[in-house]
C-alpha cells in the first residue's frame, strides 16, 4: 500500500493535530506538579497513536488487539506470524472500508445478531485452533479465550466488523457481474480437468459448473474491492506516526 503520506516519528500535520490534541487532553490530570501526586501513585502507561486515517485515530493497542484476534482467521492458518506493519496495513484497510460503510449510510450490511451467534458457532466447532481446544464445549471455549488473552467482548467486535465489511463487498461489487458459459467452459478445461491424472475422469462440466462460476465470480469481487480500495488509499489523508511500522517496499493493501 502507498499512502499518501508518511510521516516520521513525532512529526504531526494540521489534518491530525485536533485529533492528537482530543487524545492528550486524557493525559492532562496525570501530569500535575510533583508536589500533587502521592509517591505511592505508580507511573501510567498511556495509549499511543500509531496512525491517522482520515482523522480517525489508530492506537498501538488496536495493533495489539490486531495480534489477538489473528488466531481467528481461518485464511493466516500455517502461515508466519503477523508483523507490527501487516497489522496496522489491515487495520488502515478495515478503518477505510468502515468509513465508506458510514459515508454511504448502508444500514444493510449490519449484521443481525442470529447470523453473529451462527458465525460464532463456526468458530467454535470448525477453526482448526479451536478444535484442537475442544471450543464447542464452555470449559475448552473459556481456555481457549484465556489462553489467546481475548473477551467475549472481543469476538463480538470482531465478527460484528467482519460479517459487515464482507456484506459490504459482496453488496456494491457483486451486483451486476455476469460470468459468460464459455469462461466455465475455459475455466473447466484449463485449470480442473489439468489437475486429475490421466488414469481418473473428472466430474462432468454439468455438474461442477455452478462451483466454477462462484470462484469466477469472487475473482471478479475481489479484482473490483482491491482497484476500489487502492483509489480509497490515494485519495485519502493516511498517516503513519512510527516510523517503525511504515510498511515495507512493494508491501500491498492489506486486506479485510
Amino acid at each position: 500500500m502507498s499512502p499518501s503520506r508518511i510521516l516520521r516519528t513525532g512529526t504531526v500535520t494540521r489534518s491530525c493535530f485536533r485529533c492528537l490534541f482530543a487524545v492528550a487532553l486524557i493525559a492532562v490530570p496525570l501530569v500535575s506538579s510533583r508536589a500533587q501526586v502521592p509517591k505511592s501513585v505508580s507511573t501510567v502507561t498511556l495509549d499511543r497513536v500509531v496512525a491517522v486515517v482520515n482523522r480517525q485515530v489508530i492506537l498501538e493497542s488496536d495493533i495489539e488487539d490486531e495480534f489477538r484476534l489473528s488466531v481467528l482467521d481461518p485464511s493466516r492458518a500455517g502461515m508466519s506470524h503477523m508483523t507490527p506493519q501487516q497489522a496496522l496495513q489491515r487495520l488502515i484497510s478495515r478503518t477505510l472500508i468502515q468509513q465508506q460503510i458510514r459515508q454511504e449510510d448502508i444500514d444493510a450490511a449490519k449484521p443481525d445478531p442470529g447470523e453473529i451467534s451462527a458465525r460464532l458457532n463456526e468458530i467454535r466447532n470448525e477453526l482448526p485452533a479451536c478444535v484442537r481446544s475442544n471450543c464447542s464445549s464452555e470449559p475448552g471455549w473459556k481456555a481457549f479465550l484465556a489462553a489467546n488473552n481475548l473477551t467475549p467482548e472481543h469476538i463480538d467486535t470482531y465478527l460484528r466488523n467482519r460479517i459487515e465489511v464482507l456484506r459490504f463487498i459482496e453488496m456494491r461489487f457483486r451486483q451486476g457481474i455476469r460470468i459468460a458459459p464459455e469462461d466455465i467452459e475455459a475455466y473447466y478445461r484449463e485449470k480442473l480437468v489439468p489437475l486429475y491424472p490421466p488414469d481418473q475422469s473428472p466430474p462432468p462440466l454439468d455438474q461442477v459448473a455452478p462451483r466454477i462460476e462462484e470462484i469466477l465470480l469472487q475473482q471478479q469481487v475481489n479484482a473490483l474491492f482491491d482497484d476500489w480500495l487502492k483509489n480509497l488509499e490515494k485519495q485519502g489523508e493516511i498517516e503513519v506516526l512510527d516510523s517503525s511500522l511504515e510498511p515495507d517496499a512493494g508491501q500491498g493493501a492489506a486486506k479485510r
